[in-house]
């Protein structure tokens, strides 16, 4: 999944930025709260199932944007965390399988997700200049990766998975420099979409993590 867009906002002071960060981190936290409490629901959700919070999840994305945008904060509010429930339900059968049979595994990616951002982010947040220009060029290298993740489930390609695994986090690390060196500069009309934004990076890098610490299984 992708990151959701947001609309540019007037510079902010430093005092201004911090306390944005704050409530940013602090949303995302509790989206991931959400995220954690839906993968222990849809643990039994095996097949195809799991598809259906997935579609869910998309319209609670765009409805979030909207609302957003039309000033209706506390609706923004309900759809982000009902984005991180039901993202969770998704892969709910997923982490149940590798906390069954090898837990170490999720503990990896956890730890490896911590990490990762923390890094990545950091060093985007310490980038002065405005790098919003490379969105354009991040959102087409999503595509590229989506194209990639398609062709490699219909043509046999040794290591594909491997290679799509380590390509999303090339992907979406480049997602996490991009969105906390926007977090910048954001005003309080872009804290959640940034925190739905950062979010759904973090998402998607544990996801790549869990594949790679996995090997596949």
């Amino acid at each position: 999944m992708s990151t959701p867009g947001f609309a540019v906002s007037q510079p902010v002071t430093r005092e201004r930025s911090l306390a944005i960060f704050g409530q940013v981190m602090g949303l995302v936290a509790i989206t991931c709260a959400f995220a954690a409490a839906g993968a222990y629901i849809g643990r039994d959700l095996a097949g195809l199932w799991f598809l259906l919070p997935w579609i869910a999840a998309i319209g609670c994305l765009i409805g979030l944007n909207v609302a957003n945008n039309k000033g209706m904060q506390q609706l923004a509010l309900v759809l982000l965390f009902a984005v991180g429930l039901l993202l969770g339900i998704s892969i709910g059968y997923t982490v149940k399988y590798y906390t069954t049979t090898d837990p170490s595994v999720v503990y990896q990616a956890v730890g490896a997700t911590a990490l990762f951002v923390a890094a990545l982010g950091a060093g985007g947040y310490a980038i002065r200049k405005d790098l919003s220009f490379l969105y354009r060029f991040a959102f087409f290298a999503l595509l590229g990766l989506i194209v990639f993740g398609i062709v490699t489930l219909f043509v046999s390609m040794p290591g594909g998975s491997m290679i799509y695994a380590f390509l999303g986090l090339a992907v979406f690390g480049l997602f996490v420099v991009l969105d906390f060196n926007r977090l910048r500069r954001a005003g309080q009309q872009e804290v959640i979409p940034l925190a739905a934004g950062i979010f759904l990076t973090v998402f998607n890098v544990f996801l790549f993590f869990l594949q790679i610490f996995g090997g596949n299984r």
